[in-house]
């Protein structure tokens, strides 16, 4: 997968917001973080100038340093908020969905108004951290990715 500039971050490839909401991760993604392992991903708020929201699972933020996000969220640490909704916390909103085996998850008309997407929307699937990456929907990157004269897969 490409790197968009040099020295630039890692994409894993598109995910298009399909019908019903419907969004599949991409494969390297699901595999570097190990997403499916728990059955259940966190996502939360992205960057403004990103948009979009970042995908992580507990057990990659539980023990980080923003594990006091689950600890000081002991509805969303515990699952018993409920799923697609999003819940205010310093400065960006975070929840919970289930997520299958094939990197399938199903965003709610609820839950893509609180992004502020819609279907269709094609959201660029990038390396953010070791605890998380980025679906963004604007920005440079994803102008630069369309722009891109190398493949980049559409999931």
């Amino acid at each position: 997968m490409p790197q968009l500039n040099k020295g630039g971050k890692f994409v894993f490839g598109i995910s298009r917001i399909r019908e019903g909401g419907e969004l599949f991760l991409p494969p390297q993604a699901m595999e570097e973080y190990g997403i499916c392992r728990e059955g259940r991903i966190y996502i939360f708020t992205g960057a403004r100038a990103t948009g979009g929201f970042c995908v992580t699972r507990k057990g990659l933020l539980a023990p980080s340093q923003l594990g006091h996000i689950l600890r000081e969220n002991p509805k969303l640490d515990t699952y018993t908020f409920p799923e697609g909704e999003l819940t205010p916390y310093k400065g960006r909103r975070y929840g919970w969905l289930t997520v299958s085996q094939s990197g399938r998850l199903l965003l709610t008309e609820f839950l893509l108004h609180q992004l502020d997407l819609n279907i269709g929307a094609e959201l660029l699937c990038i390396r953010s951290s070791d605890i998380a990456f980025t679906l963004g929907a604007k920005g440079p990157l994803l102008e630069r990715a369309k722009s891109y004269s190398g493949e980049i897969p559409v999931y």
